[in-house]
């Protein structure tokens, strides 16, 4: 069972646990003074645990109460943080919760309980802000409630819908750094090992969220290669000479260029260490692709061809010719861009060539194959374009729910929930409704 010993606000204790493991005695846990106060005072204690309480609102939420919820939302390992705070002159409701997690500096999903009011904001890697909205609102909604249980409402739903793990710097502290969470500290020597325990726990799901990184990484990294491969076998095939008879800066032009995005994409793929980063890759071919089928138009001497998505069914087949109305099995139908040769297929009944991917169920169509694939898709299939071409599927699906900022590589940021992302972070990213433009809390209800 997890012992929760400690306040944010006694630190400067843990050096006493050390010598505690000599001496078999309870030792008092002493208030300790910080030189933080306002919003970098809890900014300095959420880094450390879950849950803060303001000593002057105590009663709000009981240190049995916020223990618990503060370990509630570690045992779920969720950059979930909450604070409890007066309606101070220190706390500006227009500004506190951006401030909050300024400081803090960690990504994550932030909910604030201000006097009698409730707001909470995210990251839009961690859950995107019309989810923090219907959530903040639920909890709000049937008039005035105390404190534990708008709290334990909040968390209870937010667990299961926020993205990301538990923040590397807590395991040593417990709820916060207001008023103290146990009076009595228990023997050095279980301290170090709780506090130990929880420290490996959250090296754990960091570890486990890296090896889910390098796996993905690892599986598009074998499609990706297989697209290059076959760009390059595109630039052989069209065995243009710059020099050769007929040739003009038109179509030296586009050779360049397509040698360009050929070159790109290998070096960008030589150095992509996160998913979301193969999106830079896929849309250098897409370029490249575009070039070579308009060199290859201009030495037959036909008009150069629009830019237009490429085949959905498999973008190495080129910029799509037309629209045609395709239903994935059970799905509805939905008009998708395709190639010349997969628009004939469909109108004679046949199954368009699909890309498929290795999966632990064998060979899969790409959209079928899990979210790993999405930032793939994703540069091929920019501007908004492929989450309706995917509605039905299963990438589809897991697209259009909370995850799919983080699993699609659509934050654009890089950092995950549990990150630190340091103070400079876009409020733009930050937001629950119609919080936003740095911290704002008008509209949705108010506190």
């Amino acid at each position: 069972m997890r012992t929760r010993l400690i306040s944010a606000r006694s630190g400067p204790l843990l050096a006493g646990l050390l010598l505690a493991l000599s001496a078999p005695a309870l030792v008092v846990a002493a208030p300790q003074a910080s030189a933080a106060t306002g919003t970098a005072a809890v900014a300095e204690a959420l880094k450390k645990g879950p849950v803060y309480v303001d000593p002057r609102v105590g009663a709000q939420l009981p240190p049995a109460a916020a223990d618990a919820l503060a370990e509630k939302i570690e045992d779920a390992g969720k950059p979930v943080f909450v604070a409890v705070l007066p309606a101070a002159a220190e706390f500006p409701q227009d500004k506190v919760l951006a401030a909050v997690r300024a400081e803090t500096g960690i990504t994550g999903l932030y909910a604030i309980r201000l006097g009698d009011g409730f707001r909470a904001a995210a990251d839009r890697t961690v859950m995107p802000g019309y989810a923090v909205q219907n959530l903040s609102e639920a909890v709000k909604t049937g008039g005035p409630v105390d404190a534990t249980t708008q709290l334990n409402t909040f968390v209870d739903q937010a667990l299961g819908q926020a993205k990301g793990s538990a923040p590397a710097s807590w395991g040593t502290t417990g709820a916060g750094e207001g008023a103290p969470v146990g009076g009595l500290i228990a023997l050095g020597a279980v301290a170090l090992v709780g506090g130990g325990g929880a420290y490996a726990l959250v090296r754990r799901n960091r570890k486990k969220k890296e090896e889910a990184r390098h796996e993905a990484v690892a599986r598009l990294g074998v499609v990706v290669d297989e697209d290059i491969t076959a760009f390059g076998e595109e630039l052989e095939r069209l065995d243009f000479h710059p020099g050769e008879p007929g040739a003009d800066d038109a179509m030296r032009k586009d050779y360049e260029h397509g040698l360009d995005s050929y070159e790109k994409a290998k070096q960008i793929m030589a150095s992509v260490q996160r998913p979301e980063e193969v999106k830079g890759v896929t849309q250098a071919l897409e370029d490249g692709r575009y070039a070579l089928a308009s060199l290859d138009a201009r030495r037959q001497g036909r008009p150069v061809p629009e830019r237009r998505a490429p085949c959905f069914f498999d973008p190495r087949h080129g910029p799509s010719t037309e629209e045609a109305a395709w239903a994935p099995p059970a799905g509805a139908a939905r008009t998708v861009p395709v190639c010349a040769a997969d628009a004939v297929r469909l109108r004679d009944g046949l199954d368009p060539a699909v890309r498929t991917v290795d999966t632990e169920l064998g060979p899969r169509p790409y959209y079928d194959a899990g979210p790993a694939y999405g930032p793939w898709a994703g540069g091929y299939f920019g501007g908004g374009m492929l989450p309706g071409l995917l509605m039905g599927t299963m990438l589809g699906s897991m697209m259009a729910g909370p995850a799919y900022a983080s699993d699609f590589g659509g934050a654009g940021s890089g950092f995950e929930g549990g990150d630190v992302s340091g103070a400079d972070f876009n409020p733009s990213d930050f937001g629950g409704g119609d919080f936003g433009g740095g911290g704002g809390f008008d509209g949705g209800g108010g506190w």
